[in-house]
């Protein structure tokens, strides 16, 4: 009997267990089923916040991501596993592109009556560190500009998204931390261009994970070290000169001239006028849509591969020295090398791309003598960024570049006379234009191409004229110079 009992109390006890196990499980399901509801529920409610760190915490609004399969090529597309989702919190906008900056950095157009109150938008590509291209030249920084640039001139359609349910500025407090979408066709997907940039290799992390696609962001970036793509190759970026000079853009010599005297610098531009062992060349700057210049003297010795290279109308990569020319109080490039018996050398001035033209850029008077405020973004050690600000005259911007000003009425004229000046014959315009007063500055003119019939300055006195040429500088004042007859018209 007593074995009875107790086998009986064990068989309660096994009974009880085993309905507590069900019981237990039952209200975990309808748990997790009311938690699914509620992500449902704030999914479809636009004023949560889509902030998603790391793409896969569990937040209240996550986002869309479908890892592919990789390609034949053992490749994973990561830009088309993450999704755009319209209907998401995140702020987002259709735009259309204002100015290329660099591989991380685009200016967009935004819609009317947007949130911002602004017209367009500085956009600063989340988790992408680019090499610069914009200042001193880095490996692999031309590339990555043209990259972005070559992705988003081929779009249809173009999509910025914030991170969150706010716009949020990057540390220069000028630039919004942004993704950037864009498709190609209207039957496409849209494609996340950070990401493709990471998957590139042509960009290093820059607080990749921390964000609403981190997850996909930090696969890319793996990928794209695994497969030693670009600046992850440890090669030489193929399209980089490694030589004694400093790389760099017009932009970061023009603005920063004086640190450049004595220094071996290459750059690149289109030549736009050859006069006197001295060419002029310029280079168009996006971000601030203006032209930088440079007086590029060559001498009597040039070797003929830079005498061809330096022709009118050529794109080429200029490498001299920036010198200070006492006379004239301006700064010019010159002490240009050819390597005859090694052409690719790094060190030698080489031909780009030829016919190209000047752009004499139409300038009113009001412009032309007014000042511009250009702001630099500068790293430090640490990765860190900040933005300072400097404001130039606008001549000073644009000197040595080509510019058109038109109905100029000449008010004087002047004609140089000194018999031992090798100006003999050139003319000073003392023009004025709205009120305001433009010189122009001629070498010595001929009607004719043999040089047999000079032109005076009784031609343009009291006349209203178009000129065309290239901002100079002289005893403190900014001056269009001409060279030829045919850039100065007189207005009927």
């Amino acid at each position: 009997m007593k074995k009875f009992i107790r086998l009986f109390s064990i068989i309660l006890f096994m009974l009880s267990a085993c309905f507590s196990l069900v019981a237990c499980k039952q209200e975990t399901e309808e748990k997790k089923e009311n938690q699914n509801q509620e992500g449902n529920n704030n999914n479809n409610n636009t004023g949560q916040s889509g902030d998603n760190p790391g793409g896969n915490t569990g937040t209240e609004d996550p986002p869309n991501i479908d890892i592919p399969d990789p390609g034949e090529d053992g490749k994973i597309d990561y830009a088309s596993a993450v999704k755009l989702d319209l209907n998401s919190s995140t702020l987002k906008y259709e735009v259309t592109v204002k100015s290329f900056i660099d591989g991380d950095t685009t200016h967009f157009n935004l819609p009317a009556n947007n949130t911002l109150g602004q017209d367009f938008v500085k956009a600063r590509y989340l988790a992408v560190n680019t090499p610069e291209s914009t200042g001193k030249i880095e490996p692999y920084g031309k590339t990555a500009s043209r990259f972005t640039k070559a992705k988003l001139s081929a779009a249809t359609s173009i999509y910025i998204e914030c991170d969150g349910s706010d716009w949020e500025h990057d540390s220069t407090g000028s630039r919004y931390l942004l993704w950037v979408w864009y498709k190609t066709a209207e039957d496409k997907d849209y494609r996340n261009l950070n990401i493709e940039i990471l998957q590139e290799g042509l960009a290093i992390a820059s607080n990749s994970a921390q964000n609403r696609y981190g997850e996909v962001a930090v696969a890319a970036i793996e990928q794209a070290k695994k497969l030693q793509l670009n600046v992850y190759s440890g090669k030489e970026d193929p399209d980089m000169y490694y030589g004694t000079a400093v790389e760099a853009t017009l932009k970061e010599i023009r603005l920063n001239i004086s640190e450049y005297n004595g220094v071996k610098v290459a750059f690149e531009g289109v030549v736009t006028k050859d006069y006197s062992q001295t060419v002029y060349v310029e280079d168009y700057d996006e971000e601030l849509g203006i032209y930088f210049g440079m007086q590029v003297y060559y001498g009597f010795g040039a070797a003929g591969p830079i005498l061809n290279a330096l022709s009118v109308g050529n794109r080429v990569r200029v490498v001299g020295t920036v010198q200070y020319y006492e006379n004239g109080g301006t700064y010019q490039v010159s002490g240009l090398e050819y390597d005859l018996m090694h052409p690719d050398s790094p060190e030698n001035t080489q031909l780009i791309e030829e016919g190209l033209k000047a752009a004499y850029t139409v300038t009113s008077p009001e412009t032309f003598l007014s000042e511009k405020t250009v702001d630099f973004v500068i790293e430090d050690e640490e990765g860190n960024e900040t933005q300072v600000s400097k404001t130039y005259k606008y001549g000073e911007l644009v000197m040595n570049s080509s510019i058109q000003m038109n109905d100029l009425y000449v008010v004087a004229a002047y004609t140089t006379t000194d018999e031992t000046s090798s100006s003999k014959g050139a003319i000073t315009l003392k023009c004025t234009c709205n009120g305001q007063n433009i010189t122009v500055r001629t070498v010595v003119l001929y009607k004719d191409s043999a040089k047999t019939q000079l032109v005076t300055e009784d031609e343009y006195l009291n006349k209203t004229i178009t000129v065309k040429g290239i901002v100079d500088y002289f005893s403190g004042s900014y001056q269009i110079k001409v060279f030829s007859a045919k850039q100065i018209t007189v207005n009927e």
